[in-house]
């Protein structure tokens, strides 16, 4: 029988950091949204570790999706529910609420178009006060990029010339115009960062 499960190193060293911060942001109960899952090995990791709320991962990618099916399915959790087909960028998305967005490691492997399609289907599908949580490398004004930041940068942009690190005052004034709060950011292991809006 073939195993879907696909693997990325970097969610094993990420996600635990990643749980820390998430405690203290998503709510007590309701339903958390993925987007970009991926290989789907975070949210079943915060499915686990958090079970008094439902999450529902998503990738726009078929092979993505039975990835994170195939963990869905051997995690064995009541509270996680089947990928969906979600592109970010898409201008309607197939849910029409949730209690907190969840994207890791999207906004630097994408156009600028998806990004700008987070902070629209976000600001549609959450309530006041609720979190849009994003976690990855970012450029920030006054303070100096890592080498292995500005190395990483260089690769993505000859891969794809619409990928690469986003300024974070670009990315908190797309949330402003779209209904979010400023970011509350946390340094993170590996020159990331946490950043998180609120739902205005």
């Amino acid at each position: 029988m073939t195993d879907h499960r696909q693997y990325a190193p970097a969610a094993a060293r990420n996600r635990d950091p990643i749980l820390a911060v998430l405690r203290g942001v998503l709510p007590r109960t309701g339903t958390v949204l993925e987007i970009a899952s991926g290989s789907g090995e975070h949210i079943v990791h915060f499915a686990a570790a958090i079970p008094d709320l439902v999450f529902q991962p998503s990738d726009p990618n078929p092979e993505a999706r039975r990835s994170i099916a195939a963990w869905t399915a051997d995690s064995g959790l009541a509270n996680l529910r089947p990928p969906l087909a979600l592109d970010a960028a898409a201008a309607s998305w197939p849910v029409t609420t949730a209690d907190a967005v969840l994207c890791i490691n999207m906004i630097h492997i994408s156009p600028w178009a998806a990004t700008e399609g987070l902070m629209r289907g976000a600001a549609s599908i959450l309530p006041p006060g609720a979190a849009l949580y994003l976690y990855g490398p970012y450029r920030r004004a006054g303070v100096a990029t890592a080498p292995s930041n500005e190395a990483f940068d260089r690769d993505l942009r000859q891969r794809n010339t619409d990928w690469g690190l986003r300024e974070l005052e670009a990315v908190a004034e797309l949330a402003a115009a779209t209904g979010f709060s400023g970011p509350e950011v946390a340094e993170m292991p590996a020159n990331n960062l946490s950043v998180v809006f609120r739902r205005i």
